[in-house]
């Protein structure tokens, strides 16, 4: 007679999304591959090491690649825990930046803890977004009112408002990450709707707002003149208009398929600290229409990848950090290919993965660490 055996319990197969992993690899590589194109020229000369900002970039990007594994294995819920102690730690190091922090181009972006500099607005994007989500699970169906959006509200505007005073461009980051998870949470959509039309009026007149805006002392001389020199760079050509110019130019020249990988010409000394904020005009320019095309749709599988496991995403919570990191990788493309166009006022802003920059690609890859660890909390049923 056959024994009866106790049932195994049956493993929970779990979902990880191994196309998003792949995504952030291709797009640091390949950003590796445009630092060392596009600075190769000025690193030569200044540091004797072509190589230079390449190499700096590999390191932080290997130590953000190992964090984002590790994170992606823990419990995403455990954020939670720490939401407003890191809430009240983005004041505490934008108070710091200011009073300390160090000068560059004018203004303190940069906070020196021993030997480690680094950028604190891209901690209080970060911090924001697991706040924001933590506080809108806990208020439940009362974000659909008005103290609940106020609530939102409330939290954010004022740290967007300390940033904005050295970062303008993460200021609006800030703002506008706050914006996409209260739209994501409110059933009522018209009032968000009425906002992006007040955002393409205030576009639209920029110039007169500005100009009325400096006259009463609330935007400053340079400030004025970023937008001034957005309307009419020709205006402007030995002065705020030359980097302007001088990306469109290669933008212009790279044609369809572009000079070729390191043929660039504005690179060389024309174009400030191309590997910057201004990369995206060297890939127009080596790799013409086509690369460019090619790496937004890159950044748009990103997002449906984001999408998907947001929609599949456990509960709320998970699905409002993904929102959250999906916003912030969204209005960063959107803002940094609209400077190099000069669609908008330049601002100096990244963009994400390939721009160098080794705190902004070592807080991107704790994101995606955020992300992937939703994605592998989502239960695969057979």
């Amino acid at each position: 007679m056959a024994e009866n055996r106790p049932e195994k319990k049956k493993k929970v197969r779990r979902f990880y999304d191994y196309s998003l992993l792949f995504t952030v690899i291709f797009l640091t590589v390949f950003g590796l591959v445009m630092i060392y194109s596009s600075s190769s020229y000025s690193a030569q000369l200044v540091y004797g090491d072509a190589a230079y900002f390449m190499k700096r970039q590999a390191m932080i990007a290997l130590a953000g690649f190992v964090g984002m594994i590790l994170i992606s294995k823990m419990d995403y819920h455990w954020y939670a825990r720490f939401a407003v102690l890191a809430y009240i730690m983005s004041y505490v190091l934008m108070i710091a930046v200011s009073l300390f922090g160090r000068k560059v181009n004018g203004k303190r972006r940069w906070l020196a803890i021993g030997p480690i500099s680094f950028q604190p607005t891209e901690f209080v994007k970060v911090a924001l977004i697991v706040m924001l989500a933590a506080v809108i699970v806990q208020m439940g169906r009362n974000i659909n009112r008005k103290k609940g959006v106020l609530t939102v509200i409330g939290l954010s505007l004022p740290i967007a408002g300390i940033v904005a005073a050295n970062n303008l461009s993460s200021g609006i980051i800030i703002a506008g990450i706050a914006f996409v998870m209260l739209f994501v949470s409110c059933k009522k959509k018209w009032p968000f709707a009425v906002c992006v039309l007040l955002g393409i009026a205030v576009w639209e007149l920029a110039g007169p707002l500005a100009t009325l805006l400096e006259n009463l002392g609330i935007l400053q001389e340079y400030q004025l003149s970023r937008i001034l020199v957005w309307q009419n760079p020709e205006a402007y050509p030995s002065t705020g208009g030359y980097q302007v110019l001088q990306g469109l130019y290669a933008i212009g020249s790279g044609g369809l398929f572009g000079r070729g990988l390191g043929e660039s010409i504005q690179k060389l000394g024309f174009i400030p600290e191309a590997q910057n904020d201004m990369i995206f005009s060297i890939i127009c320019e080596e790799l013409g229409l086509f690369g460019a095309v090619s790496v937004i749709l890159i950044f748009l599988f990103m997002i449906y990848r984001f999408m998907l496991i947001a929609e599949n995403a456990p509960d709320l919570f998970g699905a409002l950090l993904v929102v959250g990191v999906m916003a912030h990788i969204a209005i960063q493309v959107i803002l940094n290919v609209a400077v190099v166009t000069n669609t908008i006022p330049n601002t100096g802003i990244t963009l994400p993965f390939i721009s160098y920059g080794g705190t902004s690609v070592l807080f991107l890859m704790i994101e995606m660490g955020m992300v992937l660890s939703v994605s592998n909390q989502i239960r695969l049923e057979k």
